[in-house]
């Protein structure tokens, strides 16, 4: 297994795979990129304003034909159209440079058709407001079906990806079906939290982890006894360090480890390893709301998981793609290792054999996806058949 590459470079083929993965049309995917593959050659960053207008074009005549659909009445089609227009428009918007011309707009029109979809398509999720310290943690709620009080996981953000994004890796779904509801979260330096509160990145999860914890706790259908908690990429990261400091969580599972991220830093000054977006020290620096690289840096010491693992007393599962380019998978065996007060550890390096070798499954989720959603189902109470 290995990721579809049409471009010269990871990072923009990074991007296609996870629109792919996340929904997009194949045919649609190739009109969008075959008039900028020229593009691509000149760098990850060089080509990126081209890239947004073909996507952002191909999302604005989705949102036209959606349009067209829900004035016949036929609203599920238009759902279906408006899913890929905000899917299109969240791709374009995330390649972009912090202030690009267009990016805050593009921004809006995505947020606003997804909203739109979820109303006309019906869809199980519902957008909710958590409280925090400083401003609001937007989240998107995902209901089991059923009657009295579910479990839950909470389901964070990496670096660059936001609670829509985290939706459509289809996680939800998968434990919906499971008995288990989903709360994805645009966590502080993430999606909405960064873009419309400027709310930066806290090394220290748990702060924003409670919070989601005591919302749910007020949820008539959650039950606060069985909440788990996961994040994907650098949610890898943040999910084992709110695990760990905060107790009321039941169960914990990384969808690739990121154990520390800040030595990753180190590497990439270097120039070892693969960027997850084009302009990556631009974008690191406004996720951190850092002034310079040596603030950034300073900011992002805490970000290192050794010393913390040993405080996470319940189940937890460490999963890795084994071909990741952007993350070793040794801190996929670090975070394993040190997991040695839990009552259950796993670890699963995704190989050739199930597919999901590179960074969080890009090349193919529905191993890890499965994976995850029948381990939350065996440690919250769910079930798997």
């Amino acid at each position: 297994m290995a990721l579809f590459e049409y471009f010269p470079n990871y990072i923009w083929n990074l991007s296609v795979a996870i629109a792919m993965e996340s929904g997009g049309q194949i045919g649609e995917i190739v009109d969008m990129c075959q008039p900028i593959r020229d593009a691509a050659a000149g760098g990850a960053d060089a080509g990126t304003p081209m890239f947004m207008k073909a996507w952002a074009a191909m999302g604005d005549k989705l949102l036209d034909l959606a349009g067209e659909d829900e004035a016949k009445g036929r609203a599920f089609s238009a759902s279906n159209k408006l899913e890929r227009a905000a899917l299109y428009l969240f791709t374009a918007e995330r390649m972009q440079g912090h202030g690009h011309p267009g990016r805050q707009e593009t921004y809006a029109r995505a947020r606003d058709a997804f909203d739109r979809s979820t109303a006309l398509g019906r869809l199980n999720r519902a957008r909710v407001e958590i409280p925090l310290a400083t401003g609001t943690m937007p989240a998107l709620y995902t209901r089991a079906p059923g009657d009295g009080a579910r479990p839950v996981v909470v389901f964070c953000n990496g670096l660059d990806s936001c609670k829509e994004l985290l939706y459509w890796t289809r996680l939800p779904h998968e434990l919906a079906r499971r008995g288990i509801s989903t709360l994805c979260v645009d966590q502080p330096g993430s999606g909405e939290a960064l873009r419309l509160q400027g709310l930066p990145v806290d090394p220290h999860s748990e702060h924003w982890a409670s919070k989601a914890i005591d919302w749910l706790e007020a949820q008539p259908d959650a039950d606060p006894a069985r909440i788990g908690m996961t994040g994907i990429s650098l949610g890898g990261h943040f999910a084992p360090r709110a695990v760990a400091y905060e107790p009321r969580f039941a169960s914990g599972a990384v969808w690739g480890a990121n154990h520390n991220w800040r030595e990753v830093q180190d590497r990439r000054m270097a120039r070892e390893g693969e960027n997850p977006v084009p302009h990556y020290w631009a974008h690191v620096h406004w996720a951190f709301g850092a002034k310079d690289q040596d603030d950034f840096l300073a900011k992002s010491e805490a970000m290192n998981l050794n010393g913390h693992i040993d405080r996470i007393e319940v189940p937890f599962l460490v999963t890795h793609g084994a071909n990741d380019r952007q993350i070793s998978v040794a801190y996929a065996d670090d975070l394993y290792d040190q997991l040695v007060n839990s009552p259950r550890r796993e670890k699963m390096i995704f190989t050739a054999r199930e597919g999901g070798v590179e960074h969080v499954g890009a090349d193919n989720m529905a191993y890890g996806r499965d994976l995850l959603a029948d381990w939350f189902a065996e440690t919250l109470g769910g079930q798997t058949a």
